[in-house]
């Protein structure tokens, strides 16, 4: 073979290769379950000028803490409507008139709000006494008087790429700045294990994870290609600011600063990346780059801000008419009134307002305000895979605790990993968090406005409707984790332009057999003589910003489906404002089915009212009815010793007291926020009972108001209430007839107390706080009539117990015992030693556990254990459910644990007769959050009991007729045929969007050509097969090529002459050289 012959051969082989090559790494590659190792790995397409972009950026994990703290001397005035800045001067001149000695002054406040009406004022009161204050709230134009509060916010960016790579630009930060009330609460895990697993089964294919523009992720661009861009829509930013020549942004409207720095440019980089995120026209493109962006810089370079800032923000917000605003801040505190008021009254103005939810997770009960709210769009986490980001924020919330029951919150959950947003100056960057999380859904929201012909359809309600509506369910995943799904923006799209207004509810039915959704719900079946379940749901209001229930909620059985064994009962919220409300329902088994086991099915009707704007008659009303489906599992009611009554009554947390973490070492997480309920931070502890076989039931009433006789144990942990005399008494008369107690204690001394307060030197303000981890004066005086109490010390160690390797994190030990109990002691140091003088001590025989069984006849039984940390979510290190079996194990069946009767490590019970027992805290505060004190001269005392609650059971109307088989479909509303909706035609390389079915992953319709994204299945599982075929069939046409060029007799080639005009050509040109070739 010749040497040319040689060159083509090798030539076609070449080709050949990297046809091969190049269609390999296009299609996804077929193999065994095992086999997804390299092919699971996104991979950028060569072509592709964002992913070769997005290659050189480094993925940033930005870690967002928040901490709060008042302002010494400092307050926010609050009245009844807006005035002129004379006008709010004069009131407050009137109010303080006839009070002696008070210096005062108004802050002035120089912001573009300045000009305006303003519904405030901050006012610095040197003399603050309580006088001074009341005799503010009593004027009549003054609603509130509240501290001015101090919002520090650190920013963190980790590099969380592995392959080196550089970032887009120069913009890093790494800032943290402390507090002395350090109340930020830091995410569990941000490092390179981003996502929480959800136990979904991930197949081969081609990820998500390419380097794309999210926006086109969620198939923006479909839009775009219909003329939608966000134009005609008002969006603000409430974050660090943005500089005024950034060459991503077209159409930025507006830049306030709001601070008491004098610039409007951004120092820091997060307000540029969000702006970016919702409204970039560039590089990394943004959702609506044509909506009107106005920047609001409402947090200084060293990441302050302050409440009075954001009320005139808001304010100012309200007066531009913003139809979006995005807020990626939260924080615990939602009792911080004169935020939380303002942002009701942003929502009332038709701002929709969306979140983030936080960066707490994977704890329960992390959710922030004000994404937790209403009337706002919260906004968790997601990867590229539709798994739950770790970090994400989980439900329940808190504010119904104890007495109801928390909502479902996230409301949608979208990408929040390796988002690519604008860089400070320029370029793209990469970030992770639910503050990334937020700004996509309100990109989303600005786009979806600007598609709405009808702009007076598009309310807080009516697109939260949308959005849920059309949110796309992850399997494997529960509502308060994921709310109502995954953010669709076509399917949203969709709803919004068929959209009629009514009321609709979230969620949308009751199941408590569907899991693992429902969970908590469908994790323990309902019973006769159980304590009440409580669902709460949220009425949303599409008709308007205000609303009512007409009559009363009804309650229709379905009788084919055993319906009338169920009772329900049913609270509301009497005025629906703003854009919505809430509907408590009450589920319980009738007394005719105490022996009877099956699934039980009803509905709720619910018509909701609303005042016609449009309506020239005077007093029209818009109505609408709802149908909340509920199915229940019924079994017959367990025996005593199988029932745990959980106490949550007698459990405080943050807000509205400084309630310290029960475990000292945590020092960048110092309060106890969490709600300690069974299904936020003691979820783990009670997945585990019910995986033992045990019925767990919360009470959130007084002791008084239960029937101990329907119970084994009462579980008692980390309590830090009183106690109510009655309360006492009742307890005894309870144990004495057979009811048994397990108490988990914590720490508590004044002394340790007052040495972590914390004092802020800018503001020069002490916080003290108002228990320890535990309220153990109060336990004590419950168990005092047994000769049981704990003690002061303050202990921490590793120790083994019953062959169990154990932590003792800052906990109590046992004073005083019975001498015919069993009491566990072990060797730790003593911590308080340690926070007092920092030195070290070891400490022996700390009684730490203490078992007795009381003397009357049939008499329960009560275990004492110092410390709650190894049952708690929030920071266990080791947990002891094995300990906490035990003590179940003893309390309900009288069954002894012999690995603690012939223990070692078991001493003689205290007497604790030469040691005085801990005394509360003097001048604590305790009585300010307290359900069980009140202020009064000298201690506080015991207020009068409350009534126990009494539930009005609906009366039935039966229904002869058959309930639905499946209560989730695709959440429809009720004007809204989701089946019957389809995209208006695009151009014909646009990808077509069909509706999915129940569960079923969301995958792209491929009319001609591949689309990115990710690959309908049975399109992955063919495509390669043809890809196959097509290689063999053009290495057989090389073959045969190669064949002939053999076979052929040398011959050879004749020389070609140039043509004439060419020769002449060259001639005419004066130099030499090789001719550019294009």
């Amino acid at each position: 073979m010749g040497n040319d012959q040689k060159r083509t051969a090798g030539t076609m082989i070449v080709r050949l290769c990297l046809l091969v090559a190049f269609l390999g790494g296009r299609l996804p590659v077929v193999g065994t379950e095992e086999d997804n190792g390299p092919f699971s790995t996104p991979f950028p397409s060569p072509l592709n000028a964002d992913a070769l972009l997005s290659s050189n950026c480094s993925q940033l994990t930005l870690k967002l803490d928040f901490s709060t703290k008042v302002v010494k001397h400092e307050y926010i005035v609050a009245f009844n409507g807006y005035f002129t800045a004379k006008a709010r001067s004069d009131f407050i001149s009137s109010a303080l008139r006839d009070v002696d000695a008070v210096n005062w002054r108004i802050i002035r406040r120089d912001n573009p709000a300045s000009d305006y009406p303003s519904d405030f004022e901050v006012v610095e009161i040197r003399q603050d006494t309580r006088s001074s204050l009341l005799t503010l709230q009593d004027h009549p134009y003054i609603k509130r008087v509240t501290p001015q509060r101090m919002v520090l916010r650190s920013l963190k960016l980790t590099d969380s790429g592995t392959d080196g790579a550089s970032p887009c630009n120069d913009t890093r930060w790494v800032q943290k700045w402390q507090s002395s009330r350090p109340l930020r609460r830091t995410s569990l895990s941000l490092g390179s294990g981003f996502w929480h697993a959800t136990g979904r089964h991930s197949s081969r294919r081609l990820l998500r994870a390419i380097p794309r523009h999210v926006a086109q992720i969620l198939q923006a661009d479909v839009l775009w290609q219909m003329g939608y861009t966000g134009s005609g829509v008002k969006v603000a930013v409430f974050d660090t600011g943005l500089s005024e020549k950034h060459p991503h942004f077209k159409n930025v409207k507006e830049r306030t600063n709001w601070t008491n720095e004098k610039t409007l440019d951004d120092g820091l980089g997060h307000g540029t990346f969000v702006a970016g995120v919702i409204a970039s026209m560039r590089e990394c493109q943004g959702f609506a780059p044509d909506s009107e962006l106005h920047i609001f810089r409402v947090f200084t370079n060293n990441q302050v801000s302050y409440t009075s800032w954001f009320l005139d923000a808001f304010n100012y917000a309200i007066l531009k008419k913003i139809d979006v605003l995005n807020l990626s801040i939260g924080g615990p505190d939602f009792m911080d009134h004169p935020f939380v008021d303002k942002v009701w009254e942003l929502t009332a103005n038709k701002v929709i307002m969306v979140s983030a939810i936080g960066n707490d997770g994977p704890l329960y009960g992390t959710l922030n305000n004000p994404a937790d709210q209403m009337d706002v769009i919260g906004v968790g986490g997601i990867d590229f895979e539709d798994n739950i980001a770790r970090f994400s924020s989980r439900g329940m919330t808190t504010w119904e605790l104890p007495g109801g029951y928390g909502r479902v919150k996230p409301d949608i959950v979208t990408y929040g990993s390796g988002v690519r947003g604008s860089g400070l100056k320029e370029g793209c960057r990469s970030l992770s968090g639910t503050s990334v999380a937020s700004p996509v859904v309100a990109g989303a929201v600005t786009l979806l406005a600007s598609t709405v012909l009808n702009r007076e359809l598009v309310n807080p309600a009516s697109m939260k409707q949308a959005l849920i509506a059309s949110a796309r369910r992850l399997p494997g995943v529960n509502m308060f984790e994921q709310g109502h799904g995954k953010l669709d923006l076509l399917r949203a799209y969709q709803v919004l332009n068929s959209y009629k207004p009514q009321a609709s509810l979230s969620p949308s039915y009751i199941d408590l057999t569907e899991c693992p959704y429902m969970w908590p719900y469908c994790s323990q079946p309902i019973y006769y003589g159980g304590m009440p379940t409580i669902v709460n749901v949220t009425i949303l209001n599409g008709m308007g910003v205000t609303g009512r229930i007409v009559d009363k909620p009804i309650w229709q059985p379905y009788l084919p489906q055993n319906g009338d064994y169920v009772d329900v009962a049913v609270s509301y919220s009497p005025v629906l404002w703003p854009w919505s409300g809430y509907l408590a329902v009450s589920i319980s088994v009738a007394k005719k089915a105490a022996s009877w086991e099956g699934i039980a099915q009803g509905h709720v009707m619910v018509t909701v009212a609303s005042p016609a704007e449009n309506d020239s008659a005077i007093g029209g009303e818009m109505t609408s009815t709802v149908k909340l489906p509920v199915k229940v599992k019924i079994v017959p009611t367990p025996p005593r010793s199988k029932r745990i009554l959980w106490d949550q009554y007698h459990n405080l947390r943050y807000p509205p007291g400084y309630f310290p973490r029960d475990n000292l070492r945590m020092k960048n997480d110092p309060l106890d926020w969490n709600g300690d309920h069974i299904h936020t931070n003691f979820r783990d502890m009670y997945q585990h009972l019910r995986s033992m076989g045990y019925f767990v039931e919360v009470l959130g009433a007084p002791i008084t108001c239960f029937d101990a006789s329907q119970y084994g144990t009462l579980l008692m942990v980390d309590s830090e209430e009183e106690y109510f005399p009655e309360e006492i008494t009742k307890l005894r008369r309870d144990i004495d007839n057979g009811l048994s107690l397990i108490v988990f204690s914590d720490w508590y001394n004044t002394s340790v107390m007052r040495k972590v307060k914390f004092y802020d030197e800018n503001t020069r303000q002490w916080w003290m706080p108002d228990t320890g981890g535990a309220n153990v004066p109060a336990l004590n005086d419950l168990i005092s009539v047994w000769g049981m109490a704990f003690s002061d010390g303050l202990y921490e160690g590793d120790f083994t117990m019953a062959d169990h390797d154990m932590y003792y994190a800052s906990g109590c030990s046992i004073a005083r015992f019975p001498e015919d109990g069993i009491v566990i002691a072990q060797t730790l140091k003593d911590q308080g030693l340690e926070v007092l003088k920092q030195e070290t001590a070891v400490v022996e025989n700390v009684p730490v556990l203490g078992l007795y069984q009381t003397p009357s006849e049939g008499g329960g039984r009560i275990a004492l254990y110092g410390d709650s940390n190894c049952i708690d979510d929030s920071h266990r290190q080791k947990d002891c459910f094995w300990l906490l079996d035990a003590l179940l194990q003893y309390t309900s069946y009288s069954m002894t644990p012999p690995s603690l009767t012939h223990s070692k490590n078991r001493v003689v019970p205290p007497t604790g007769t030469d040691k005085p027992l801990p005394q509360r805290l003097e001048g604590n505060h305790l009585y300010r959050y307290s359900k069980v004190l009140e202020a009064h001269l000298g201690d506080p005392k015991p207020r009068p009991l409350p009534a126990c609650p009494h539930l009005s059971w609906a009366k039935p109307q039966p229904l002869n007729e058959t309930a639905p088989s499946n209560l989730w479909k695709h959440q429809k509303l009720l004007s809204v045929d989701m089946d019957k909706v389809v995209l208006p035609s695009v151009r014909l390389y646009r990808p077509q969007v069909r509706p999915l079915s129940p569960g079923e992953s969301e995958a792209w319709d491929i009319p001609g050509g591949i689309m990115p994204g990710r690959y309908n299945q049975e399109v992955g599982q063919t495509i390669p097969m043809f890809a196959f075929l097509g290689a063999m069939v053009v290495l057989s046409f090389f073959v045969v090529q190669l064949t002939k060029a053999k076979s052929k007799p040398k011959r050879r080639k004749p020389r070609v002459k140039r043509p004439l005009y060419l020769q002449q050509q060259q001639q005419q040109t004066p130099h030499s050289g090789k001719t550019p070739t294009v």
